[in-house]
């Protein structure tokens, strides 16, 4: 059966911004480790027959410093909403084994940390983007306007590679995370935005 999905993400990363990583998984971050928290709101969705609507999911990455060289760690924290079938439809095609854009990334994994059910709350208004799941994640990200841009429009990068889009927002922001083994803070550090839409 076909599935096929679409909502809003956003995301922030340890780099400066933008992020060099997004430009190019290649091009090698400007710290050590990437620490990534990756948002993905699902507004619409059907998963085989399961309706996957309205259901958040996060992916919390940590790799080296070259993205292409592998090795990451990955963790899924999914809506604590979702029913064990739509926990396991979300899992598979975020975990790359329904196809679609993760199915690329899915080589890069090392290590898969598990998944955690969490309650989440996304809240986004006038290019806030916010995440909050129990006391243990937390993520916020502002679109950049450019200096002199009357239009309101924040500057983005276009024709990359990237799981959600590629065309982002460029943003700027923070996150907190402490689920699955993984722990980092940091703040003033890259962002993107964008609405997706997968199917496979």
């Amino acid at each position: 059966m076909a599935w096929s999905i679409r909502g809003r993400y956003f995301e922030n990363c340890s780099c400066d911004m933008p992020c060099p990583c997004t430009v190019s998984l290649d091009a090698g971050a400007d710290t050590e480790r990437c620490h990534a928290v990756l948002i993905f709101h699902v507004d619409t969705g059907q998963v085989d027959d399961v309706d996957v609507s309205d259901l958040t999911v996060v992916a919390v990455a940590d790799s080296p410093q070259v993205m292409t060289d592998g090795d990451w760690k990955l963790g899924l924290v999914v809506d604590d909403r979702a029913s064990d079938e739509q926990l396991q439809k979300l899992g598979a095609v975020f975990g790359g084994q329904r196809g679609g854009p993760m199915e690329a990334l899915a080589p890069l994994v090392g290590e898969m940390l598990g998944v955690e059910r969490m309650r989440i709350d996304v809240t986004e208004n006038n290019g806030n983007h916010r995440l909050r799941a129990g006391d243990s994640l937390e993520v916020e990200v502002d679109d950049v306007v450019p200096f002199g841009v009357e239009t309101g429009r924040p500057a983005r990068l276009v024709d990359v590679f990237h799981p959600a889009s590629s065309d982002l927002a460029v943003a700027k922001g923070r996150s907190r995370v402490g689920v699955l083994g993984l722990e980092w803070s940091q703040e003033g550090t890259s962002g993107f935005s964008a609405p997706f839409a997968w199917s496979g």
